[in-house]
């Protein structure tokens, strides 16, 4: 009789694990020899994904990558990148350098922690509330009313706003109970109520909610949501930045080593690694090569791959090649505020981002995008405002709104917009954004912020 064999993932993760324990992963931390930066190489046999594994740790760290060498080949990767903190300084914090260690090294798993950072686990902290919607005025505000109106309170969130569309991962809890919010019918409610919210007049590009419990990698999820509604279609400049601020993204083919090179020019700033890499993953690219380059705060970055689909070729015709640059400026344009950035810092309470997205409603703002978190009962909000119909902010509406709100609680970071400053962006690019995680209240932003 033949013998019939099936498999699970289970003995998929398992052969892994098998493979991890026979090549364990090396990581080396160097502080001596470079001047200005801290040199970190991690060399483990390869999996999809290990790449954007390393680069999400060393970006959820806080840490800004000014160098980087990749090398994945023969089964075997290599990656090596300079990292500054954000004080430009080299990393000497030893629970910084332990914990990338452990993180990466022989006792860690990239695959399956990667899994359960994009994916949803069962948990009973919060639950966690994904958006998808076409972006316009006031939104935010309805938002955020419903969610008071339905009882929740929004302990951590980020929203993103582009091309017209809007996104957001929440995690919301329970007012009564400080929980997760478990009632199934309950559940439905806020689905049906948000997704009515979200479509509004617009019939013409729907609208999604999903409601679940447990954890994700926000950023990520965002970019997923996003690449998925297909927010990269129609970038025609009006909703984009100016033509002088635009990413350069070429893709080239290299016939003698059958690889696509893909390179990357724009304003450099601290996560731009983490967007592309995430993004080139999730097209399910595998990059063989790369090299990035950035010096200093204001610079300009180069990154350069080379590629290959998961299946083995190169880019194979014009269409994937103009698909592959539009995702990747679609990538690099999400994250970039335009607007004043305003930050509030106060005691927590129910309704305060309600509350707060009204006012700025009231006195013709939109934000663009935003972080909010709550920290040990205080509410750490950052804002990124404009003007709802385009025009330069008068600085006497802030004046107002910070009277209103507190001179204390609410700070303006950067400069208000020339009077000669006219917007280039589309009146359709409106705010989703009170609701994010912010990661610092020192320094102080450009009009144009890049985070």
């Amino acid at each position: 009789m033949e013998a019939s064999v099936s498999f699970s993932h289970n003995m998929e993760d398992e052969y892994e694990k098998f493979v991890r324990r026979m090549n364990p992963p090396i990581v080396v931390i160097d502080n001596e020899s470079c001047r200005n930066a801290t040199v970190i190489q991690v060399d483990s046999s390869y999996k999809h994904g290990a790449l954007l594994e390393v680069v999400q740790l060393l970006t959820d760290l806080n840490l800004i990558i000014t160098k980087a060498y990749i090398c994945s080949d023969a089964g075997w990767f290599m990656d090596v990148f300079n990292v500054i903190d954000h004080n430009r300084n080299k990393v000497t914090d030893e629970r910084i350098l332990d914990y990338i260690k452990k993180s990466l090294g022989p006792d860690s798993y990239f695959a399956s922690s990667m899994r359960r950072s994009v994916g949803v686990t069962s948990g009973t902290d919060y639950t966690s509330i994904e958006l998808i919607g076409t972006d316009r005025p006031g939104l935010l505000s309805e938002v955020s009313a419903v969610l008071t109106h339905l009882k929740c309170n929004v302990a951590n969130a980020e929203v993103w706003t582009h091309n017209t569309r809007a996104a957001a991962v929440m995690q919301v809890k329970d007012e009564e109970t400080g929980g997760a919010i478990s009632d199934p019918d309950r559940l439905a409610l806020i689905k049906r109520l948000l997704c009515n919210v979200l479509s509004g007049s617009n019939k013409s590009r729907e609208a999604k909610t999903a409601v679940s419990h447990g954890e994700t990698h926000t950023e990520r999820r965002l970019h997923q949501m996003m690449f998925d509604d297909r927010d990269y279609e129609g970038m025609d400049g009006a909703d984009s930045l100016d033509e002088k601020e635009r990413p350069q993204v070429n893709v080239v083919d290299w016939h003698e080593k059958d690889y696509s090179v893909v390179t990357v020019r724009c304003k450099d700033r601290p996560k731009l690694l983490f967007d592309i890499v995430c993004t080139l993953t999730d097209m399910q690219y595998v990059v063989f090569h790369g090299s990035i380059d950035a010096e200093g705060s204001e610079s300009e970055a180069y990154q350069e791959y080379c590629i290959r689909h998961v299946d083995g070729f190169p880019v194979k015709s014009d269409a994937e090649r103009q698909r592959v640059i539009q995702c990747l400026e679609a990538a690099i344009e999400r994250r970039v505020s335009q607007g004043l950035k305003l930050e509030l810092c106060t005691a927590d309470r129910f309704g305060l981002l309600s509350d707060v997205t009204r006012i700025f409603r009231e006195n013709s703002l939109t934000v663009t995008r935003a972080e909010v978190t709550t920290r040990s009962g205080k509410a750490v909000n950052t804002f990124y405002v404009r003007d709802a119909s385009g025009y330069p902010i008068d600085p006497k509406i802030i004046d107002s709104i910070r009277k209103t709100i507190g001179q204390t609680i609410l700070r303006v970071k950067g400069c208000p917009e020339e009077p000669n400053q006219v917007s280039q962006e589309s009146p359709t690019r409106f705010l989703f954004g009170a609701f994010f995680k912010s990661k610092s209240l020192c320094g102080f932003s450009s009009v144009r912020t890049y985070t």
